[in-house]
C-alpha cells in the first residue's frame, strides 16, 4: 500500500474528505520525525513506539574493491511494534486488557484514644 492508497482507505473508513486524510497523515509524520529528531520516542500504545538510536561505529567492506572502510557512528530511526500490531500480523484476537482490581475498602482503624481535658480550677 501507497501513501494515496491509506489516504483513500482511511479516508473511506473515517468518513473523511481525501484532502483532509491527506493533511492529517502529512502532519502526524512531521511530528513524528520532529520528535524523534530531538532524540524523544514516539509511542502509539498497541501499534508500536518510534524512537531514535544510536548505531555504533563499525568496519564495513567497498562491495566492488573489497577494501575495509570505517562506517561513522550514527543516529537512526527505529519502530518497536507494539502486542496489538504483533497480534493482529499474527492473525491472533489481541488480548483482552484485565480490569483493574477492585480496591478494598480500608480496614476501620480503632479510633486513637483521646487523653482526657485538663481540668479548670
Amino acid at each position: 500500500m501507497n501513501k494515496s492508497e491509506l489516504i483513500e482507505a482511511v479516508a473511506e473508513r473515517a468518513e473523511l474528505s481525501k484532502a483532509a486524510v491527506n493533511k492529517a497523515i502529512d502532519a502526524m509524520t512531521d511530528v513524528i520525525t520532529s520528535v524523534i529528531a530531538k532524540g524523544n520516542p514516539v509511542a502509539l500504545i498497541g501499534f508500536g513506539t518510534f524512537k531514535s538510536v544510536m548505531r555504533s561505529a563499525r568496519t564495513g567492506k567497498n562491495p566492488k574493491t573489497g577494501a575495509p572502510l570505517k562506517i561513522a557512528a550514527k543516529a537512526v530511526p527505529k519502530f518497536s511494534a507494539g502486542a496489538g500490531l504483533k497480534a493482529a500480523v499474527a492473525g491472533k484476537k489481541p488480548a483482552a486488557k484485565k480490569a483493574p482490581a477492585a480496591k478494598k475498602p480500608a480496614a476501620a482503624k480503632p479510633a486513637a484514644a483521646k487523653k482526657p481535658a485538663a481540668k479548670k480550677k
